[in-house]
């Protein structure tokens, strides 16, 4: 599954398109490399993304396509920084 879609669909990011435009800012970075929107992301992936001065670490856990918004919490683990 594409970053910018997994980012959505695991309500980290709200909308897709701002997925794209953050990944196209250089703000989200995959196993320590900044990525394009296109990356396939995988289990066991550790996602960053740079919220101005904030950073949010992430694990993924799980790849769905489709996940109901109480579950979107499942797919990825928070990681300290």
């Amino acid at each position: 599954m594409r970053i910018d879609k997994f980012l959505k669909v695991s309500r980290i990011i709200k909308r897709r398109t701002v997925a794209n435009e953050a990944c196209d800012a250089s703000h989200i970075s995959v196993n320590g490399r900044v990525v394009k929107a296109s990356y396939d992301v995988k289990e066991n992936d550790i996602v960053e993304i740079t919220f101005g001065e904030k950073r949010l670490k992430i694990k993924v856990l799980d790849v769905r396509e489709v996940v109901r918004k109480n579950d979107a919490s499942e797919l990825y683990e928070v990681l300290p920084e």
